[in-house]
């Protein structure tokens, strides 16, 4: 299995790498997991973001993390989902997403989105309001691909305008914007080049066909659509003592087989990449076990 391509008919299966440590793990962990999962062959790693996270689980900067990935990969593609916008600046946004794109050979996935309230504390400690999250959103999605091109751009109010233009200029990554709401669908469908959806396999046939409408009424094609799966593969013996009620909710539990179903549902019902998040087990384990599902369709 090593160094074949994780295929299934018509979907791309990407895996979250370990951005969360626990306590006295190994701080390279993350870095080694990048470099198994282009081993095993997958299409793509993803890391979350979040500034300060509301049940204070300890996450590792998204940009940094796929920084060091990019550094021990070659060919995997590394995805953010999703960056939330309006926590930053957009020329740094701009400025580290045409490093990334430097450092890596082009393989960045730049998952966006306006982020929502559950976690309050990043809003504060990064002053800015809630309110103005949907309006921050929309601007730097305006302004990044003239910033990370390496565009003359106009910052600034009207009566104090600035023109910066960034360097060394990168390409534009495709933008692959989150969220579940209706105004993250217009985003989607207005300047993504992809949807990144948490909806269940049920909803993404009707959310295709919004997505569809929406895409043909600004004249584009429709959005590529990504999906999550969370999962807890049997045949891993570190999940032999956790009961199969406490692996967490919406966890799809199950033989490489069963896994192997799931993810074909969700291709046949509109996803063109699933993102598999490991709820449990150990992580190189569950990789090797999605590889195999993966082989089985």
């Amino acid at each position: 299995m090593m160094g074949m391509k994780v295929t299934m008919t018509g979907i791309d299966i990407g895996v979250m790498i370990p951005s969360s440590p626990s306590p006295g793990e190994s701080p390279g962990r993350l870095v080694a997991a990048a470099r198994y999962a282009e081993e095993l062959g997958f299409e793509s790693v993803w890391v979350g973001d979040q500034l300060i996270v509301g049940n204070g689980l300890p996450l590792l900067d998204s940009l940094t993390s796929l920084a060091a990935a990019a550094a021990v990969t070659e060919r995997v593609k590394l995805g953010v989902g999703v960056l939330i916008l309006p926590l930053r600046q957009v020329v740094w946004v701009a400025k580290q997403v045409a490093t990334l794109q430097h450092i890596s050979g082009d393989r960045m996935l730049l998952g966006a989105g306006a982020g929502n309230e559950r976690h309050r504390d990043s809003w504060a400690a990064a002053g800015v309001s809630q309110r103005d999250r949907g309006r921050l959103t929309d601007e730097a999605l305006r302004l990044l691909p003239d910033l990370i091109t390496g565009k003359t751009v106009c910052l600034g109010e009207p009566s104090s305008e600035t023109q910066i233009r960034l360097s060394p200029p990168g390409t534009m990554p495709p933008v692959i914007i989150g969220g579940m709401s209706s105004a993250a669908l217009r985003r989607a469908a207005s300047v993504g080049d992809g949807w990144y959806t948490l909806a269940p396999p049920e909803r993404l046939p009707a959310a295709r066909a919004q997505l569809e409408r929406l895409a043909a009424a600004n004249g584009r094609p429709t959005p590529a659509i990504t999906t999550m799966a969370r999962v807890a593969i049997q045949g891993d013996p570190a999940l032999a003592d956790i009961p199969a009620n406490q692996v967490g909710p919406a966890v799809l539990a199950g033989d490489p087989a069963v896994i192997a179903e799931h993810l074909a549902d969700m291709a046949a019902k509109g996803a063109q990449r699933v993102v598999v998040m490991f709820a449990a087990g150990d992580w190189f384990r569950q990789a090797e076990l999605l590889a195999q599902a993966c082989q089985l369709r």
